[in-house]
């Protein structure tokens, strides 16, 4: 189960980030990254064994390269080599939910726009200045969908646009025949999903090769 939503995790990210497609690798899957700062790439593995965990990182030899997996933080440190790095901070948590359809209605001096371009459906709610107040959007694979890039902005938290946004991402995928609706949630979104019924299936464990 929890491997199966890694991999539909996987292949939604990289549709709605626009990077290449996953390339299967005998531990998992590897993205490449071109226009990040702090990633050239990542692997994400849909299984967490000792020994794919090593031979995942030992395939690496450039900095900035992250692995992924469904494991505790804890659990994968002693299994890695000189120059990797957990990244604690980045812990997150894989979550599923089946969708429905709620019709949510802006909050009051807000309006929204949804459009899809490339299998990616973006929400942009603006305030009553033009200004952008919140977004978010969802990578389209079939009966799957992938939420991905969900912010609010600091001036308009607590006023329901998180909830809005995902509520109306979920109403277009289910308008498009989806049924599943998978994300990896930060410590801060996590208790916003859970709010709209999202399950956490497991820890994401982050680790990061610098040498």
């Amino acid at each position: 189960m929890v491997a199966d939503i890694v991999r539909t995790w996987v292949a939604g990210w990289a549709v709605s980030r626009r990077t290449p497609p996953p390339v299967e690798k005998p531990w998992g899957f590897y993205i490449s990254v071109d226009d990040s700062p702090s990633e050239v790439g990542r692997h994400v593995l849909p299984r967490t064994e000792e020994p794919l965990v090593r031979d995942a990182a030992a395939s690496v030899s450039e900095p900035r390269t992250w692995m992924k997996m469904p494991a505790e933080p804890e659990e994968i440190e002693p299994w890695m080599p000189r120059g990797w790095v957990v990244a604690w901070e980045c812990t997150g948590h894989l979550m599923a939910v089946d969708l429905v359809a709620t019709r949510p209605v802006a909050p009051e001096g807000y309006t929204a726009s949804v459009d899809t371009v490339g299998g990616v459906t973006c929400v942009r709610v603006l305030d009553a200045a033009g200004g952008q107040a919140a977004q978010g959007q969802l990578a389209a694979l079939g009966e799957a969908v992938v939420v991905d890039r969900v912010l609010t902005g600091k001036a308009h938290r607590r006023r329901g646009l998180g909830a809005f946004v995902m509520h109306t991402l979920a109403d277009r995928a289910v308008a498009d025949g989806a049924t599943l609706g998978v994300l990896g949630a930060t410590d801060a979104g996590r208790a916003l999903y859970e709010s709209l019924g999202w399950k956490k299936h497991a820890t994401l464990a982050e680790c990061v090769y610098r040498p």
